[in-house]
């Protein structure tokens, strides 16, 4: 029988987490680990995701890595075909791909008390590391809610995150499910292209204009030159978001004044008071992500589009039918419903020390100390762990923390010496926890009257960071050993030895 292969560090996925895992792997001198990815290329949610009109809502030069700044960012907001080409001169610049094994799904991973070690099986194969590092990312798994009908649908449906850009939609009649960042992008793409539009739109969200623009050549020489200019724009960038968010988790009654330049971005595009009042939220901006469009108003504003103000209940044939009993004809449905963000598929492949998966240890919620370490499952570490998320800025700012976290993990474990492991104490991830969920009480996103992708199944926000990325990097700069229990592998006793 052919011994399996081990590495020191096996990564889950190839999008920001985990090509930003590999390369800092690299820089600490640690070699030997392999990025495990299901699909057949890098770039994760940006490979996934190649929808009409599909871009970024932070900008250009605050999403992307510090270590990796892009002085040629062709535009101030970066589109889908941007940010992944730029993931792939990542991958290709830091010689990242000898450590990528693409079509490797991962089916289990189970931890082996006696060995201290991970054994992992994935579609290509097994093997076994002493360090995990999840990277699967939160928005990786579509969320397609169960609609009667829906399987006995005549036309093409699919998912945002799964565009059929073999389908045309040329006059064909679409109904497009949900009004989330991806929606309103898609909305103004197609919306030329069609017959009719239906939207069905369950809540309706805050959108503010997308200032973008084409990023000039005078400006790209000038960040290509002089370095230091395209980390002072970066700068820039960040030092806004972070005086933001006060208002976001202390202060949500001082958003007040960005509501009224939402609704005056709304009032230019919509004239018709009918059709403002089924796009004017009922809750306080910032509660649901505040969405960056300056296309959508005017998309849905022309007379091929169909606003229903209902979620989509059932279908009966070809013929899609809304809670409030508003029906349409529909040769295609377009799902843009999220993802699986606070149930991750990837969290029920993951077996602990107690036999337990992830998601049944989760049950009552995600939990993991710092974002990172969820008890009981040593030597297990995520990136963009539960409350981790942000309103408001870059997650490539929050990854780079959690990186250094993980790296600093990665030295104990080496200055600790033999076969060991770190098991984030069960008391340590509840104190850790207590303190963001105290300090989630006063925020947006718990008093603003809405419910959100940002809450578990209980109502309790286990996705955002209840603070400023600096607080973040500050308490993820080092590992602290009293968080967490020292485990050893077993002493085999000299009759074990001698036999």
């Amino acid at each position: 029988m052919a011994e399996r292969e081990h590495v020191r560090v096996a990564v889950v996925g190839s999008g920001f987490g985990g090509l930003g895992a590999a390369v800092r792997l690299r820089r600490e001198g640690v070699t030997d680990f392999v990025v495990l990815e299901r699909a057949d290329s890098v770039g994760g949610t940006w490979r996934d995701n190649s929808y009409p009109g599909c871009a970024c809502d932070v900008p250009s030069h605050l999403y992307s890595f510090s270590f990796a700044p892009n002085p040629d960012w062709p535009r101030t907001f970066s589109g889908q075909e941007h940010i992944r080409a730029y993931l792939e001169h990542v991958t290709d610049v830091f010689r990242l791909r000898p450590h990528i094994r693409f079509n490797s799904e991962v089916k289990m991973m189970t931890w082996d008390a006696e060995k201290l070690h991970w054994d992992i099986e994935t579609s290509s194969g097994r093997l076994s590391a002493d360090i995990v590092v999840s990277a699967t990312g939160p928005l990786s798994d579509p969320k397609v809610p169960d609609v009667p009908g829906l399987d006995s649908f005549p036309g093409k449906v699919f998912h945002s995150a799964r565009w059929d850009h073999d389908y045309d939609l040329r006059g064909k009649r679409v109904a497009m499910v949900g009004t989330g960042a991806s929606a309103i992008q898609i909305v103004p793409a197609i919306q030329p292209q069609v017959g009719r539009l239906t939207l069905f739109q369950r809540t309706p969200p805050w959108v503010m204009p997308r200032v973008d623009r084409a990023i000039t050549g005078a400006e790209r020489a000038l960040h290509r030159a002089l370095p230091f200019t395209t980390q002072a724009r970066r700068g820039l960038l960040w030092g806004i978001r972070e005086l933001q968010v006060q208002a976001f988790t202390k202060h949500p009654n001082e958003l007040g004044f960005i509501e009224k330049l939402a609704k005056q971005n709304m009032a230019r595009a919509i004239k018709d008071p009918a059709l403002r009042a089924k796009l004017t939220p009922d809750y306080r901006i910032g509660c649901k992500r505040i969405l960056l469009s300056s296309e959508y108003y005017p998309a849905i504003a022309r007379p091929n589009v169909d606003v229903v103000a209902s979620g989509l209940s059932e279908i009966r044939g070809s013929t899609v039918v809304a809670a409030d009993g508003s029906e349409a004809e529909a040769d295609a449905i377009v799902f843009g419903t999220g993802f699986h963000v606070t149930d991750m598929p990837i969290a029920d492949r993951v077996v602990g020390a107690d036999g337990r998966t992830l998601a049944e240890s989760w049950k009552g919620g995600m939990e993991a100390l710092r974002g990172a370490s969820a008890a009981g499952f040593p030597n297990w570490m995520t990136i963009i762990g539960p409350n981790t998320g942000l309103g408001n800025s870059s997650m490539i700012l929050m990854i780079e923390s959690q990186l250094n976290y993980m790296a600093d993990f990665v030295r104990q474990l080496d200055v600790l010496g033999g076969r060991a492991a770190l098991d984030a104490r069960p008391s340590a991830v509840a104190a850790w926890n207590t303190r963001v969920q105290e300090r989630m009480k006063r925020t947006v996103w718990n008093t603003g009257g809405c419910t959100s992708w940002y809450l578990d199944a209980s109502g309790r926000n286990t996705t955002i960071w209840p603070g400023t990325t600096s607080e973040f990097r500050r308490a993820t700069r080092r590992v602290d050993l009293a968080e967490y229990e020292l485990l050893r592998a077993p002493v085999k006793s000299r009759t074990e030895v001698d036999a």
